[in-house]
């Protein structure tokens, strides 16, 4: 009898002016993938969004010793296109599990275990940020968009953009094809879909500590204004979905 093969991992990091941090979280990151990588599949993929600092070029030196990690770099578009562009990456190239985590050294790799043990019984594992250091006006932004979500949507999420989730290829490659290629909340919507389709979902509490270095580029007024287009493409969202679901009946 042929042995069963290994699931292949793809790790999904987007980047933006992390010269200070990119090189730690690929040696963190880049660790789990060898560990996973029985098939030889594996890999560990950054999109470096039109960094304008070192990121880039750091990231080129250190491919040149490790052959699992794949750079990309793309003009610069924000967080939601480097993360879409690293799914589709990833889907097109045949992984079986797509994990995606942020480069700023927030997350900590040693709680990818437990999402990993897990998979078999779910489409999908989220995080939640029960207990998060990067300061409570995030912590009430987060509970604002969830409450959103809820009038929105009709679903229950205790956490709806944690950089720390784990999904299949069949999960991602159903739900990205409902996204626009440089939408701005990928996660949160990919989060949104699962709920509403009554996948199998799960929420795994994760550590979430402040920046290792760096500042974040997203400040009160961006957030402002990717509130009020969020709650534009939320409601376009929520008529796409009703008009599928009485399609249906």
């Amino acid at each position: 009898m042929e042995k069963k093969t290994k699931d292949s991992l793809y790790i999904i990091i987007p980047a933006y002016n992390e010269a200070g941090n990119i090189e730690t979280t690929v040696s963190d990151w880049y660790r789990i993938v060898q560990s996973h990588n029985e098939n030889g599949r594996s890999r560990l993929v950054v999109v470096n969004d039109g960094s304008t600092d070192e990121t880039g070029a750091i990231l080129d030196r250190l491919a040149g010793d490790r052959e699992l990690l794949i750079p990309i770099t793309k003009k610069n578009g924000g967080h939601g296109s480097a993360v879409l562009l690293g799914y589709r990456f990833a889907v097109d190239a045949g992984a079986d599990w797509i994990f995606q985590t942020d480069s700023d050294g927030q997350t900590d790799p040693s709680g990818f275990e437990a999402f990993w043990r897990r998979r078999r019984g779910y489409d999908a594992l989220f995080g939640s940020r029960t207990d998060r250091g990067d300061g409570p006006f995030r912590v009430f932004t987060e509970k604002v968009l969830c409450a959103v979500l809820f009038l929105c949507f009709g679903v229950g999420i205790p956490d709806s953009n944690a950089p720390f989730r784990l999904m299949s290829r069949a999960y991602l490659k159903r739900y990205l094809k409902k996204m626009p290629e440089d939408y701005n909340l990928p996660n949160v919507m990919l989060t949104v879909f699962g709920s509403w389709y009554h996948d199998r979902i799960g929420f795994i509490r994760i550590a979430f500590g402040p920046r290792r270095s760096g500042t974040n580029s997203i400040d009160f007024r961006k957030i402002f204004r990717i509130g009020i287009r969020a709650t534009a493409d939320f409601s376009a969202f929520r008529r796409a979905l009703v008009r599928e679901k009485y399609g249906r009946t």
